[in-house]
């Protein structure tokens, strides 16, 4: 690995000041240009700095760095009659960007990255493990690697920045007049690009992580025969993202060991999707009963998320727990929580960068208000954490909690939430009703809402404000003891206990 295209690399030194090439599992080898300068007239879309709620970085020790990558990538499907994802297009080029987050000294890393295909929903590039749980990342000394996922995506780039992200492309490998390149795509999809080139590229920046090529931006340092900086890669995804994360681990994922004798990632959280996402952009979905819909046997931890917005999608579809080596699995839903957040917004580009880049802001209000406050990034942190313990030192994550249905509905308590799930001390000593769903444009359907308890509703369950207090903070530290909120955010938690008045 690390050897450079000599053909190309004089073109391109002037581009970038690091250029070179790493081999992958499914794809020959990539090419990697950056970091790319970031200023004023010129930043990564989505960058840090220039979100909605701007980051400073530096202030907790990180950097932020973004690339472009280049490879040959296989477009992949499902034989009708069963079985393994076979080859459909071989060795199709792409090029895709790459953000990355991460501490700015090598003491300070962990050694762990979570590696998300960032979530093209909303047509352009949302960072949603990042969003969610930065707090858990940064004080754990995590890194976070983004990468655009999709066509669409990529048009908002181009748009936003032609010059920046000119040499972004998705080529459909197919021309339009052959038959393997569908009449019908979906709505967010052309037939001049193609969906399906998202697997190797995954795969492939996977790869150049755990590469000792010098454009790894995880080396720092590193002295030849010292051990490699990168020791775990968690797979994240989230909505539609979390169905790319389906299909990767049931169909992708064991082409990669068979070709490397290891999985590319050492465990997976799989948010907020009931099925896999179709394998290419003319493939039909795997139909209901189909084994390769299941979250079963991938050999690495994976731990599948519901929130109260779509858990009864699934309900239907729940499987025991597994504990065994070649199946360990956990499924949690999220009791109160909303499936499309306000943190996805705020940390998400500007929206003076969306509209740039030729797309509509996302609504932050609803019929019934703003997007639901509820914090996610609790159970997410806590989640996670327990992920990092079962993949790096074998604890295994407490039991999969599913919030209660009966006759196709959630089963509600005596003050109108649900029962069961991933608790919080919002619901177990509530001030609000949290629903899951809502009206309105754009996501209101799956962002959800708070309806807060009366003065009167709360005289009834709570005696002083003090009493309201002792309660919630012995529920922090009974679910901190539980491990669904960690130790850290249950600190937080307590400390803004008093934020709530309810006399």
């Amino acid at each position: 690995m690390g050897f450079l295209r000599t053909a190309v690399a004089g073109a391109l030194l002037a581009l970038a000041p690091f250029i070179a090439m790493t081999a992958s599992a499914q794809s020959s080898s990539i090419l990697v240009i950056g970091p790319l300068a970031q200023t004023a007239e010129s930043h990564a879309f989505g960058g840090a700095a220039w979100t909605q709620k701007p980051e400073d970085l530096g202030k907790g020790g990180y950097t932020e760095q973004e690339y472009i990558v280049s490879g040959k990538a296989n477009v992949y499907d499902w034989p009708a009659s069963g079985g393994g994802a076979v080859v459909k297009s071989p060795k199709a080029p792409y090029t895709t960007r790459v953000l990355v987050r991460r501490p700015a000294s090598a003491k300070k890393f962990s050694g762990r990255i979570i590696v998300e295909m960032l979530n093209p929903s909303n047509l352009f590039d949302l960072n949603l493990a990042w969003a969610i749980q930065h707090d858990e990342i940064i004080r754990s000394g995590d890194a976070w690697v983004g990468i655009t996922a999709k066509p669409v995506a990529v048009q908002t780039l181009k748009t936003f920045d032609p010059q920046r992200y000119a040499s972004l492309s998705w080529a459909n490998p197919l021309p339009l007049s052959d038959p393997g390149n569908c009449q019908k795509v979906a709505a967010d999809s052309a037939r001049e690009t193609e969906n399906g080139l998202v697997w190797d590229m995954y795969t492939d920046v996977a790869q150049w992580l755990r590469s000792r090529d010098p454009t790894n931006p995880f080396l720092y340092d590193t002295e030849a025969g010292k051990p490699h900086p990168v020791k775990r890669l968690y797979g994240w995804g989230y909505s539609q993202t979390g169905g790319f994360l389906f299909t990767y681990i049931n169909a992708i994922q064991p082409l990669v060991w068979a070709s490397t004798g290891r999985a590319p990632f050492d465990g997976y959280i799989v948010a907020m999707l009931t099925g896999p996402s179709p394998i290419n952009q003319c493939a039909e979905r795997l139909p209901a009963g189909d084994p390769r819909r299941e979250l079963r046997n991938a050999g690495v931890p994976v731990i599948h998320v519901m929130s109260q917005s779509d858990y009864l999608g699934w309900a239907p579809l729940r499987r025991e727990d597994g504990n065994t080596a070649g199946d360990l699995y956990r499924h949690y839903d999220i009791a109160g929580a909303g499936h499309a957040t306000p943190d996805e917004l705020w940390y998400a580009a500007s929206s003076a960068d969306i509209i740039k880049g030729g797309r509509t802001p996302p609504a932050v209000n609803c019929d019934q208000g703003p997007r639901s406050r509820f914090p996610s990034w609790v159970a997410f942190n806590a989640i996670y954490h327990n992920l990092k313990d079962w993949v790096e030192h074998g604890v295994a994550p407490p039991p999969s909690q599913n919030i209660e249905v009966a006759d196709g509905k959630g089963v509600l308590d005596a003050n109108g939430n649900v029962k069961g799930g991933v608790r919080s001390p919002l619901l177990d000593v509530p001030t609000s009703v949290w629903m899951g769903n809502s009206t309105g444009q754009s996501f209101c359907r799956i962002a959800g809402h708070e309806i807060p308890f009366d003065e009167a509703k709360l005289k009834t369950l709570y005696k002083s404000q003090g009493a309201y207090e002792k309660a919630y903070k012995k529920d922090v530290d009974r679910l901190v003891k539980q491990r669904f909120i960690t130790k850290d955010d249950g600190k937080t938690l307590k400390k803004h206990a008093g934020n709530t008045k309810v006399r």
